[in-house]
């Protein structure tokens, strides 16, 4: 087993449980433009990625797009602090690992303000050395440039780094700049699903990651 030195963590479905939140916030922009309604499924397979890569695969206007956007955060930050919370567990895992001085990073699909609200929000708002989100970076996740510019920040090799996240499209982000991967099964997605991807860890509760992470 490696001996870890940097954690980077995804947020939504990793470390907050914002998935209801993101899920209405897509049927809300089905119902204001007239878009024929999104099945929950159909939605879950586009977390992880920005609002702009979702939509852009739907129409290739910018301003469409863009009024999209503006409708989705509308509705998200509206209903935002009354539905957002933490998993079970998951503060407690980040404070064990931070109190233990590994380096921890942020790696997300949201904006850093919309990120940094999130962890503020649930007790985490210093937790993070670096917070990297989509308006920091060209290629966002799965693309490896989110987990290459967080590790360039923290100024940490690839090597002794693990990234977590909950979906497919993190752990594609993570093996392609090379670090470790784990897949956790608390968020909206099984083992199952990790599995088709073959992260080198999968977790089903933040404690266990922790303890592994720790060699506790």
């Amino acid at each position: 087993m490696p001996q870890f030195e940097t954690i980077l963590f995804d947020l939504d479905g990793t470390l907050i449980d914002s998935v209801d939140l993101i899920v209405d916030s897509y049927h809300y922009v089905d119902q204001v433009h007239d878009l024929p309604p999104r099945t929950r499924e159909q939605i879950l397979v586009g977390i992880g990625t920005p609002l702009r890569s979702v939509f852009g695969q739907m129409t290739d206007d910018p301003n469409v797009v863009e009024a999209w956007i503006a409708t989705y955060r509308e509705y998200n930050l509206a209903h935002h602090d009354e539905r957002v919370h933490a998993y079970d567990g998951a503060v407690d895992m980040v404070m064990r690992i931070k109190a233990a001085g590994l380096r921890l990073g942020l790696v997300t699909s949201k904006f850093r303000a919309g990120a940094q609200r999130g962890l503020t929000l649930v007790g985490l708002g210093n937790a993070m050395e670096v917070i990297v989100g989509a308006d920091d970076v060209i290629n966002p996740k799965p693309h490896p440039e989110p987990v290459e510019r967080a590790l360039q920040q923290l100024d940490m090799s690839v090597d002794s780094c693990l990234f977590v996240g909950d979906s497919h499209h993190d752990i594609h982000c993570g093996r392609a700049a090379g670090a470790w991967t784990a897949g956790i099964t608390w968020g909206p997605f099984d083992r199952a699903h990790l599995e088709q991807v073959a992260p080198d860890y999968v977790f089903d509760t933040p404690g266990t990651l922790a303890d592994l992470v720790l060699g506790s």
